[in-house]
């Protein structure tokens, strides 16, 4: 039996266009390499944005602009945050651990 197969061994990778700075439109964060990502999202008012942490250390997701934001509380590995954004904005937060990790989500 032959195999003609002529593209055997490649994939069609789709190209990610998205720079660190244009918010994804996504409801859902990892926290993992002490990092949000992605770290900047964009959804609809209304919508629920969930975070789950996959690193081995524990991490927070915090409101840092003094909005009615994310406030998470402690969240071990494998553990998950939702938060309900229900007005239009921009809401800065951060881990209160990891003050290096920081995420935006654009509210429209």
């Amino acid at each position: 039996l032959q195999n003609n197969n002529n593209n055997a061994g490649t994939m069609n990778m789709p190209s990610n266009t998205n720079s660190s700075s244009q918010p994804t439109a996504t409801n859902t964060v990892t926290i993992q390499n002490f990092a949000f990502s992605p770290a900047n999202i964009s959804v609809k008012a209304g919508t629920t944005v969930t975070w789950t942490n996959q690193d081995s250390a524990t991490h927070t997701v915090t409101e840092t602009d003094g909005q009615d934001g994310p406030n998470s509380g402690s969240l071990v590995n494998g553990a998950t945050y939702s938060f309900t954004f229900k007005t239009a904005g921009t809401y800065h937060y951060h881990c209160q651990i990891h003050s290096s990790m920081t995420g935006t989500v654009t509210v429209s």
